[in-house]
C-alpha cells in the first residue's frame, strides 16, 4: 500500500495549497476511516507528517512577513510541554480504541464548529498590527492558550490550526493574514515536539509518513502554484462538513442519521454554491452594463 499513500498525500498537499486549509483536520480520520489506522497510531503518523509538511508553508511565512514570531514564542512555552503530556496520555489510551475514537470524534466535530465560527466571523482590522507589541496581558493569554491547545494537539493531532487560529481572533488584534502566518510557523513547531514524543512511544508509522510526503509536498507546491479564487466561507463550510461527517462516524452514530447528516450538509453547501453563483452573475452583469453606459458616452 504505496500509492494510495502517494495519492493521498497529493491531494491533501493540493487542498492545503489551494485554499489554506484541510492538512491536519483531514488526515487523521482518513487514516482511521480509510486505511484502518488505530486512533492513536493515526495520530502520531499524522503529526510528524503535518510537522514536516507545514515547515515548508512556515518558511514562506516567513519570508513574506507574515508572522508574529513573539506570539508563535510565547504560545510554543505553554504548547510545547502540553503536547508532550497529550502523547502521553494518548499513548496510556493506546488499548482503549473506542475511547480513542470517540475522543477524536469530539476533537473533528470540535474542529468543525471552529471552521463555522471562522466562516461566520468576518476578517478584522485592528490598527497597525505590524506595531502590536505584547504586554504581560497578551504573554499571559498566548501561554494559556498554548497549553490548553497544545493537549488537544497532542492527543488528538486535531486543532493545531483551527483551535489557534480562531483562538488568535477572538484574542488578539492581529489581521487574518497575520494569524494564518503566525498560526502556521507555531503549528511546525509544536507538531515537532509532538511528533517527536509520539516517535519515542512507537506511535508513528515511518513508511507511512514517507509516503505521503512523497505527494504532499508536490501537492502543496502545485496548490499554491495554481490557487483558486473560491469564496472562502464556502471552502471552510464544506472542510467543516467532512469533519463533521469523520466526528459523527467516528462516534459510531447509526447510518441511517449519518445519511441524514450528509444529506443535509450537501444541501447546504449547494444552497451556498448557487448564492455565490447568482451574486457572481449580478455582478457581472453589473459590469457589462457600467461599460456599456461608458462606451455610449
Amino acid at each position: 500500500m504505496t500509492w494510495q499513500f502517494v495519492l493521498t498525500g497529493l491531494l491533501i498537499g493540493v487542498l492545503v495549497g489551494m485554499t489554506g486549509m484541510g492538512g491536519g483536520s483531514l488526515m487523521t480520520p482518513i487514516l482511521v476511516i480509510v486505511f484502518g489506522f488505530k486512533p492513536t497510531l493515526a495520530v502520531g503518523t499524522d503529526i510528524l507528517h503535518g510537522a514536516i509538511f507545514k515547515t515548508v508553508g512556515a518558511i514562506r511565512h516567513r519570508q513574506l512577513g507574515t508572522v508574529h514570531a513573539q506570539l508563535s514564542g510565547w504560545m510554543f512555552l505553554g504548547s510545547a510541554p502540553a503536547s508532550i503530556a497529550g502523547v502521553a496520555v494518548g499513548t496510556h489510551l493506546k488499548d482503549h480504541q473506542q475511547l480513542m475514537n470517540d475522543l477524536l470524534g469530539a476533537a473533528l466535530l470540535f474542529g468543525a464548529s471552529g471552521l463555522v465560527a471562522k466562516s461566520i466571523l468576518r476578517s478584522r482590522a485592528i490598527g497597525d498590527d505590524d506595531r502590536f507589541d505584547m504586554v504581560r496581558r497578551d504573554r499571559l493569554a498566548a501561554l494559556a492558550i498554548g497549553l490548553v491547545g497544545g493537549f488537544i494537539v497532542g492527543l488528538t493531532s486535531v486543532g493545531s490550526g483551527t483551535f489557534f487560529g480562531l483562538t488568535m481572533l477572538f484574542v488578539f488584534p492581529l489581521r487574518a493574514h497575520k494569524v494564518v502566518g503566525t498560526d502556521i510557523l507555531h503549528a511546525a513547531a509544536l507538531l515537532y515536539v509532538a511528533g517527536f514524543g509520539h516517535v519515542v512511544a512507537g506511535n508513528v508509522d515511518m513508511h507511512a509518513v514517507g509516503w505521503l510526503l512523497i505527494g504532499s509536498i508536490p501537492g502543496v507546491l502545485i496548490g499554491s502554484h495554481y490557487s483558486v479564487r473560491l469564496p472562502e466561507a464556502i471552502l471552510r463550510l464544506t472542510l467543516a462538513n467532512v469533519l463533521a461527517l469523520s466526528g459523527l462516524k467516528l462516534l459510531n452514530v447509526p447510518n441511517v442519521y449519518l445519511v441524514v447528516a450528509l444529506a443535509l450538509s450537501a444541501a447546504i453547501v449547494v444552497s451556498l454554491l448557487v448564492r455565490e453563483q447568482r451574486r457572481w452573475v449580478a455582478r457581472r452583469r453589473e459590469r457589462l452594463a457600467t461599460g456599456l453606459v461608458a462606451a455610449r458616452e
